[in-house]
Formats: structure tokens, C-alpha cells, sequence
């Protein structure tokens, strides 16, 4: 056993702004469980908690500790321990549950298999993994309309230079800036259909959208600080594990660069056209904010096959989504309010229409350089959003998050004083309405 009294690990559920664990390299045995405690600052506390091992036979392999970040008189233990009695484990955790401490966390256990993933637990983590893109960027592809075109290809490295650049609390947070000039692309694509949602609509004229003027990302983000969300420059497509968890601090990735003039109607990724035509004025709409980050906050921790079904929904609702508005459909999903095109076949009848399931969607394939074959429409936005709240609900994951808008961080929610600290919000917000309600009467 190593014991190393005050040093941290770099461990997402338990990383703050000033320390971490730094765990020691440890047996490569399967049967290894890692979980922190915490106890209160008191003569024998840690031998009464070690003892409970010592009785079952179980081996400690390694011990760290720090002074606890929620309460000053406790102090918080990492250990990891040899699982090969798991039997004798699960009374240990207990009786530490039960007897000792009642704030146990397990982070592992068996190494790999049941690891939680790693996910941002503050808003400047997102600069861990902004750059990293998965195509795209200044490198384009053979077949992308841009790539015999020089003066095209260096505007897009200079685009991507200044998103590798971005720093999420250095640097001012407006993104750069498109160029504002005329294009056609822009011209092209801005006219939009009127089977666009009222919301969209709304949302399009409060961020002050002009057909032909490829506005500045700016002014973009000024508009939309209404509901908190703000763009980050992006040099191209992130995975999407790392796209949602953007979207649980209100931050989307946007890319910069505007689709190469010779085919206005087609991009083959995400451009300025796409984000602000699509995105962007949703984002100014309270409600379509909260079920972003709603979708976002799900995605933080959860195994990699509910990533793709949380990436699948998002894309057959806030990429391509319709709904029922009285007896029209209506779209709301970006992809289509930034093509013209597709927005007009999605209601001829080649593609099918499916009613809105996420359970069954997030089964869907789909194709993203054609036009989808198949779109889900939900009777309301307001119940895609419950339908979705529900199937997040479904995702395996030993806590529950919240985001902290004062803090601009993850709380992760695993033990009493969190959930004190939680009850204690919601009480105040709860005496906030009932005096307002009183004073209407």
C-alpha cells in the first residue's frame, strides 16, 4: 500500500480550480475498485474507517487525502483497493455508508469496464478538447467544392488558426468575427420557407439576420446572451461525446467559415450558413435553450452507446426536427432551416414521416451528406422535450449533474450536502414565486 498524504488526482468528479489527486501508478490487475470518502476532522476517524478493511482482509493499494471542498472541518480520502473479494467489498462500502461517513463515490471498478468517462466539470475544460476535430478544418477533403480553390483554402486556415487559438476564459468571449461583405451563398441561403416554426421566426428577427449581409458572429452572440448560450469558434466537426458536453455549460461550437460559392445549396459540413440561419436564432428562445442543455447535461458521464443515441436524437430533433403545430407541421431543426431544398422535401411525401419516439429514433440510421430519408415529428415541442427528459432518465450513470450558471461548473450529485445545497436553491426560487403570486393577488 502507498500512502501519499495531501497530493490529487485529475479525476472530473472530484477536480476543482486549485487542486487534484495525482494517483501513483497501480497494479494492473482487473480486480481494482478506486472510490473517495470523506470524514470528519477528529482523533481516529481514519483508522476507524481503514479498520473496516483490515477486518474483511482486503487489500488497501493505495490512500491520498485533501481537506474537503464542501465542508471545512472534513477532509476527503482516495483510495483504490484489490476487489477480489467483492462480497467482503460491497459490507465495507456499506458499513462506511452507514457507520463512518455516508459520502462514499465510487469512481471505478475493474479498471476499464466500468470507468465513468471523462467529462468537463468546468466551463474552461472545454479547452481540453475544442481543437480536437475529427475532419474538416484547414484540410479539406479531394471532393470538397473548396479544395482547388487557394484564396478559399486560406481564409479557412485562418478561420481554423483562430479556433485553435481560443482560450474559453482568456479570450474575449465574442468569437471572431465573419468577414461583412455581400455573398451569395449567404443571399442563397437565407431566404427561408414559411413552414419554419413561429419560435424560429421570432428568434430570427431578434438576432437581426439580414439576407444580404453575412453577419458578424458578434452580433450573433449578443443576441442570444438572453438565454446564456455563447459561441465558440470551432475549426470543425468534434466528436459526439465532446459536441454535447459544450452544449451542457449554454456553449456551441460554431464553425466560421462560409461553403464554398460554387454550390450555395450544399455544404458537405457545418458552416456559418448552417449555425447562424439554423442555430443560432433558436438558441435565443428560453425554452429551445433548456432542452439543449438538457440534452447536453445527459450526455456528461453516460457509456459511449448512449452517446450515440444522445447524438442520434439530436439530430432528428435539433438538426432535422418537425412538430405539430394545430394541424400544420412545422420545422425547427437547423439542418433544414438552412437549406432551402431540404426543407421543401421534407414535406413532400418521398421521405417518411415518423411519429417522435426517442427510445425508437435514437435507433435510426442516417446519412449526412444526402437528404435524410426518413424525419420524426413530435405533436409539440414542448412534448419532444418531456420525451427526451425521459429517455435521459434511462441512461446508466451512479449520479445525477447540474449545472451551476454562478460558478459556470458541473455539480455532480452524489451525496446529502450536495443535495442540501440543491433543496436549499430550489426553496428560495420557491418563496421567490409565492411572493410574487402574492402580490399579484
Amino acid at each position: 500500500m502507498s500512502i501519499t498524504p495531501l497530493t490529487f488526482i485529475n479525476n472530473p468528479l472530484l477536480q476543482d480550480t486549485s487542486s487534484m489527486y495525482l494517483e501513483e501508478e497501480t497494479s494492473a490487475k482487473a480486480g481494482v475498485l478506486s472510490c473517495f470518502f470523506s470524514l470528519k476532522e477528529e482523533v481516529g476517524a481514519l483508522a476507524k474507517a481503514l479498520r473496516l478493511f483490515e477486518e474483511k482482509g482486503i487489500n488497501l493499494m493505495h490512500i491520498e487525502s485533501r481537506p474537503s471542498r464542501l465542508n471545512n472541518q472534513e477532509f476527503e480520502f482516495f483510495i483504490s483497493v484489490d476487489t477480489s473479494y467483492s462480497k467482503s467489498l460491497e459490507e465495507v462500502i456499506d458499513g462506511l455508508r452507514t457507520e463512518i461517513s455516508g459520502h462514499v463515490h465510487e469512481l471505478s471498478r475493474n479498471k476499464q469496464k466500468d470507468t465513468v468517462p471523462w467529462f468537463p466539470n468546468d466551463i474552461q475544460d472545454l479547452d481540453r478538447f475544442a481543437n480536437q476535430i475529427l475532419s474538416y478544418g484547414s484540410e479539406l477533403d479531394s471532393d470538397h467544392p473548396g479544395f482547388t480553390d487557394p484564396v478559399y483554402r486560406t481564409r479557412r486556415k485562418e478561420f481554423a488558426d483562430i479556433a485553435y487559438n481560443y482560450r474559453q476564459l482568456c479570450t474575449p468571449h465574442t468569437p471572431a468575427a465573419s468577414t461583412t461583405v455581400s455573398s451569395p451563398c449567404w443571399s442563397s441561403t437565407a431566404a427561408t420557407g414559411r413552414t419554419t416554426s413561429p419560435s424560429w421566426r421570432t428568434s430570427h428577427a431578434t438576432c437581426s439576420v439580414r439576407q444580404q449581409i453575412v453577419p458578424k458572429c458578434s452580433t450573433s452572440y449578443a443576441s442570444i446572451t438572453c438565454t446564456g448560450f455563447r459561441l465558440r469558434p470551432v475549426a470543425g466537426l468534434l466528436s459526439s461525446r465532446d459536441f454535447l458536453a459544450g452544449l451542457a455549460f449554454r456553449v456551441f461550437h460554431s464553425t466560421q467559415y462560409i461553403r464554398h460559392q460554387s454550390k450555395p445549396m450544399y455544404t458537405p459540413e457545418p458552416d456559418i450558413c448552417h449555425e447562424l440561419l439554423g442555430h443560432v436564432p433558436l438558441f435565443a428562445d428560453p425554452t429551445f435553450a433548456q432542452f439543449s442543455q438538457e440534452i447536453g447535461l445527459a450526455s456528461l458521464g453516460a457509456p459511449d452507446e448512449y452517446i450515440e443515441r444522445l447524438a442520434t436524437v439530436y439530430w432528428f430533433t435539433v438538426e432535422f426536427g418537425l412538430c405539430k403545430q394545430g394541424s400544420e407541421i412545422k420545422a425547427y431543426g437547423a439542418g433544414l432551416l438552412s437549406s432551402f431544398g431540404e426543407l421543401k422535401y421534407c414535406l413532400t411525401d418521398k421521405p417518411k414521416i415518423q411519429p417522435f419516439d426517442p427510445a425508437k429514433t435514437s435507433l435510426q440510421k442516417y446519412p449526412i451528406t444526402e437528404f435524410q430519408p426518413v424525419y420524426f415529428v413530435a405533436e409539440s415541442f414542448d412534448d419532444a422535450k418531456e420525451r427526451v427528459r425521459r429517455f435521459a432518465d434511462t441512461i446508466p450513470r451512479p449520479f445525477s449533474v447540474r449545472y451551476n450558471a454562478y460558478t459556470q461548473s458541473i455539480e455532480v450529485l452524489d451525496n446529502t450536502q450536495q443535495l442540501r445545497n440543491l433543496a436549499d436553491n430550489i426553496r428560495g426560487e420557491i418563496g421567490i414565486l409565492c411572493n410574487a403570486l402574492r402580490k399579484m393577488e
